[in-house]
């Protein structure tokens, strides 16, 4: 059995005097796509930024590709490609020169603006102005973004969040293509629908505390038994 791609291990976290994570325990599977479900203020978001090394857990361990996030951060780092709420777009850019400041800062090929286009189905589209594009548009162009480097992992905080059914639908696509060609996804969600249609996996989340988690089969059937 494969080590998981990360395994949280009594996860805590404060606000100053306020729990906003109880004793999280999660393992994520390599491979999977993982549905982080829960109402705003669950904790999900939290979790992430702690995943990514922006917040510090007030106690707990996080292990991420069999190693803890606090001893190798930048080795872990930099096998993550991450997008936490809207994405940091420059308007008067094309989407191609957006993708270029990113590639020159991490140091990727210049061909692999091109192979991130295609997969984000942007390419018809590369060299119009951002400030022209639509939000489901704007979007795909910050997954493109946080696939540059092409991470093993990738974080996905509520990436359908405001888009018409469209927007929602080519995202999904997405998201599916890429666990079908090896990535593990984490994707924080408050829509039940959409992580049944996309998630292998789920862990659900109320006000900092994990109420179920497993294969996403099980963890419904669970609900319905209820």
């Amino acid at each position: 059995m494969d080590h998981p791609i990360i395994k949280i291990t009594d996860l805590d976290f404060y606000f100053k005097d306020f729990k906003a994570l109880d004793k999280v325990n999660l393992n994520v599977p390599k491979g999977s796509i993982y549905g982080f479900l829960g109402p705003n203020g669950a904790g999900k978001t939290t979790t992430i930024r702690i995943l990514l090394d922006l917040f510090r857990a007030s106690s707990g361990q996080i292990e991420v590709f069999g190693k803890p996030i606090d001893k190798d951060r930048d080795n872990i780092l930099g096998k993550v490609g991450a997008l936490i709420e809207n994405p940091s777009i420059y308007k008067h850019l094309s989407g191609r020169q957006n993708l270029e400041v990113i590639r020159r800062m991490t140091g990727t090929s210049k061909g692999r603006i091109d192979e991130v286009l295609e997969i984000v189905r942007l390419k018809d589209n590369a060299d119009k102005k951002v400030k022209n594009y639509s939000l489901g548009m704007c979007q795909r162009l910050g997954l493109a973004s946080a696939l540059l480097t092409d991470p093993e992992l990738l974080i996905l905080d509520e990436p359908t969040n405001g888009l018409d059914p469209q927007g929602i639908a080519e995202i999904r696509t997405i998201i599916l293509d890429l666990a079908k060609n090896g990535k593990t996804i984490i994707m924080a969600s408050h829509i039940l629908d959409e992580v049944e249609k996309i998630c292998s996996h789920v862990a659900v989340l109320k006000k900092g505390n994990l109420l179920t988690y497993g294969p996403i089969q099980t963890v419904l059937n669970k609900q319905e038994q209820v």
